[in-house]
């Protein structure tokens, strides 16, 4: 089996280990919002410790094509039906070595053994099976598909299946008969009595009149040995020694049954299906997401692109989703944004992180269409709670923040920032925005800039002014659409100080003289 080349269905000939987990959420999630996405992908899936996978980031625009790949052959229902199969099955596998785990009885507990091997071997086997006669293109699933070929014709696996067969057939071969005589209990050899409960059936046939409705249910069979049937099936191993002793060999042998490659399979792939299932609910309210062509070029773009977290929210309220544009070409390079307040402006520009972070790690993206800088680090600067025990102040505070941000990013970073150094002076705030801008312009980053300071708009060719609207006839109203236009902040509040009567004449006319 060693010129099998599968080893992950997330990283193409790689092992994903050198790509590196992080161990902890990196500090840009809580800003954009990622760790609510994340913890609603991976509800329900914590045996399968999902969420490092999707913090994650790779570095290589070749492996993210790689997980396209995957992606859409999974888009074909009969593929991904096949997928949650093995997946059930896996699942039911390591609930029965769980269960061994627990019960207090060896030949318990070597039972349970022999079904989750036997629950194995059919989830391995009907995977390959199934996977032969599929159309399925992605260089993943193909060599998975070569791979199971190769293991489910390998002497380890072969072994483990024809032991396993003989066993279980061994196991449910044995017969017995017990005696109950007060609290005396007597297990002897099966010599051809008569089964009672077949003599019982055949009595009471007789006073059937017709067919009526059955009111059968299932009985848990799960339920632990107590020590009287622990004791009876000692008896029972006592009248079958050789059965027992195999049960006892096949435990030791097959102690490592498990494929380590098929292990990680059926972990990695859940990242493809989580995904799916997640971008479903989107999906079926109208929303799209697509496949980002990302690349080393800064020339970016989406269309019909949407803050997820939010839209979870929203279709969930079965409120509308506004989605917006946006386009970086030629020397452009920052999006400065601008606008009235709660016009969308924070959430447009965690669509920006959240799509960049997203296409980073081999997803679909929200959007009809978009292509995508493949970034090394997104660094976010969002305004904080003050802390108490802080004994420095805001603005200090903020200071620290971007210079540590701009002392880790390089020509491959994305910064996000949110309204930063609000806390001083506009003439200060104007100042020290500048200076960063300035610092980001020079190390040619991409970024998003939401200000409420016009002037960082016009600062060269690398920045873009985008700014949120409101609706002609109503200014109070938000539309949360975003255009490329000059910011024109000032012309909003004269419109909300004339519907409100609060203009420079209104307000003069009514002081008395």
């Amino acid at each position: 089996m060693d010129n099998v080349a599968f080893r992950s269905i997330l990283f193409d000939g790689a092992d994903g280990d050198a790509v590196g987990m992080p161990p902890e959420p990196p500090d840009f999630v809580a800003d954009l919002h990622l760790d609510d996405i994340v913890g609603s992908i991976t509800a329900r899936r914590d045996i399968y410790n999902l969420a490092p996978l999707f913090y994650a980031s790779l570095r290589d625009v070749e492996t993210i094509a790689y997980r396209h790949e995957v992606f859409r052959d999974l888009e074909q229902p009969v593929v991904l039906d096949l997928i949650r199969a093995f997946a059930g099955k896996m699942r039911e596998m390591r609930d029965h070595r769980a269960h061994a785990d627990r019960v207090r009885y060896r030949h318990e507990k070597e039972r349970w053994f022999v079904e989750a091997a036997v629950t194995y071997c059919t989830a391995v086997g009907d995977l390959s099976r199934g996977l032969v006669p599929l159309r399925v293109r992605s260089r993943g699933l193909a060599a998975l598909r070569d791979f199971l070929a190769d293991y489910t014709g390998s002497a380890a696996f072969s072994l483990l299946l024809a032991d396993t067969e003989r066993l279980v057939a061994d196991l449910q071969a044995i017969t017995y008969r017990v005696h109950i005589s007060g609290s005396r209990i007597t297990v002897s050899g099966y010599r051809g009595e008569p089964d009672y409960g077949a003599e019982v059936l055949a009595t009471f046939e007789k006073f059937k009149q017709q067919a009526s409705k059955e009111y059968r249910f299932d009985v848990a069979s799960r339920g632990d040995l107590n020590h009287v049937e622990a004791a009876v099936l000692d008896r029972v191993a006592q009248l079958h020694p050789d059965v027992f002793a195999t049960l006892d060999e096949y435990a030791a042998s097959h102690a490592d049954y498990l494929e380590a490659t098929i292990a990680r399979f059926d972990r990695e792939v859940q990242f493809y299906v989580a995904y799916l299932e997640y971008m479903e609910r989107f999906m079926r309210a109208g929303l799209a997401f697509c496949y980002p062509a990302v690349s080393r070029s800064k020339e970016i773009f989406g269309h019909a692109v949407f803050d997820v977290a939010l839209a979870e929210r929203l279709v969930r309220e079965e409120a509308p989703v506004v989605t917006n544009d946006f386009y970086l070409e030629g020397p452009e390079r920052i999006l400065v944004v601008s606008g009235p307040n709660q016009g969308g402006k924070t959430t447009f520009a965690r669509t920006v992180g959240q799509m960049h972070h997203l296409a980073s790690i081999g997803c679909p993206v929200p959007g009809t269409e978009s292509r995508l800088f493949l970034v090394d680090g997104i660094f976010t600067h969002f305004e904080r709670e003050e802390d108490l025990e802080n004994l420095s102040g805001k603005l200090e505070d903020d200071l620290r923040r971007l210079h540590w941000i701009l002392a880790r990013v390089t020509a491959d970073s994305l910064v996000i920032m949110n309204e930063s150094f609000n806390s001083t002076t506009l003439h200060d705030a104007l100042f020290l925005n500048a200076e960063v801008m300035r610092a980001i312009i020079r190390d040619d980053l991409l970024a998003v800039a939401v200000t409420f300071l016009d002037e960082l708009a016009s600062l060269g060719p690398t920045t873009v002014s985008m700014v949120s609207t409101v609706d002609p006839d109503e200014p109070t109203r938000r539309t949360f659409k975003l255009v490329r236009r000059p910011a024109d902040g000032l012309a909003y509040a004269a419109a909300i100080a004339e519907r409100y009567h609060l203009t420079y004449e209104r307000v003069r006319a009514r002081i008395p003289r």
